[in-house]
Order: structure tokens, then C-alpha cells, then sequence
């Protein structure tokens, strides 16, 4: 019974509950992120060079092989690069939104710890205290 309730305070700390919801985010962040590369910026980028496919750049390290009737014995094995440079663009759109992200972050809580604490206000001390104070002041003079 201690381990199922160690693990309730666990789960539901508030560090946890951030990173999940932090991890849910990235991953949509993910999937948009990679939208944008294979959707709009792959195809603008092959069709400046010449409407090149990335996704379909590969090289061919063996053949398919055939038997006599024209059935694959043996797949053909390919190098499939484009597919890995889509993936680096991903990655590198991703890590440079993550980068502005946390220089932003970074750049707010610098401000926050710059900006000089106000002075704190001198407490409000009664009158009867005030009055006992200088009755003492008084008495230590004599």
C-alpha cells in the first residue's frame, strides 16, 4: 500500500505534470515541424534544384534479383539518403526553434533577476511603543 501511495505524490507533483504536458506539446511541435520540412520547404528546396524528390534520392547498393519467371528472389537493398536529409533539416529546424525558445526564456529570467528588489518599508511601530522607547532613551541619558 506505501508504494502505491509514494508513487500517487510522485505522479502528481507539479514537476511531472509539467513534463508531461511539455512532452505532449513537443510532440505535436514535432509533427508540425516536420510537416513544414517534408511539405514546404523539402519541395521549394528540390524545386530549385532542379524538382528534385529528396524522399526518393537513393543509391542502389544491390540489385533486385529475378528468377526465371520474373519473381524477386532477392529484394534490392538501397541507400535511401534522402530520406536522412530530410530528417537532418528536421532536426535542425526543430533544435534552432528550441534554441530561440529557451534564449528567450533565458532572457526574461535574467531580466527578472537584474531588476533590483524594492527597499523594503520601514515598519509602522505603535505609538505606545514609540512612547516606551523614548521614555528609555530618556532614562539611559540620566
Amino acid at each position: 500500500m506505501g508504494l502505491v501511495k509514494e508513487f500517487k505524490e510522485f505522479a502528481l507533483k507539479g514537476n511531472v505534470m509539467d513534463m508531461a504536458v511539455g512532452v505532449v506539446i513537443g510532440g505535436a511541435f514535432g509533427k508540425i515541424v516536420s510537416s513544414l520540412v517534408s511539405d514546404i520547404i523539402m519541395p521549394l528546396i528540390g524545386a530549385l534544384l532542379g524538382n528534385v524528390d529528396f524522399t526518393k534520392l537513393a543509391v542502389t547498393l544491390r540489385h533486385e534479383v529475378l528468377d526465371a519467371a520474373g519473381e524477386v528472389v532477392k529484394p534490392a537493398v538501397n541507400l535511401t539518403y534522402g530520406n536522412f536529409i530530410q530528417a537532418a533539416v528536421d532536426f535542425f529546424i526543430i533544435a534552432l526553434c528550441i534554441f530561440f525558445v529557451l534564449k528567450g526564456i533565458n532572457k526574461m529570467t535574467r531580466k527578472k533577476a537584474e531588476e533590483p528588489a524594492p527597499e523594503p518599508a520601514e515598519p509602522v511601530v505603535p505609538e505606545d511603543i514609540q512612547l516606551l522607547r523614548e521614555i528609555r532613551d530618556e532614562l539611559k541619558k540620566k
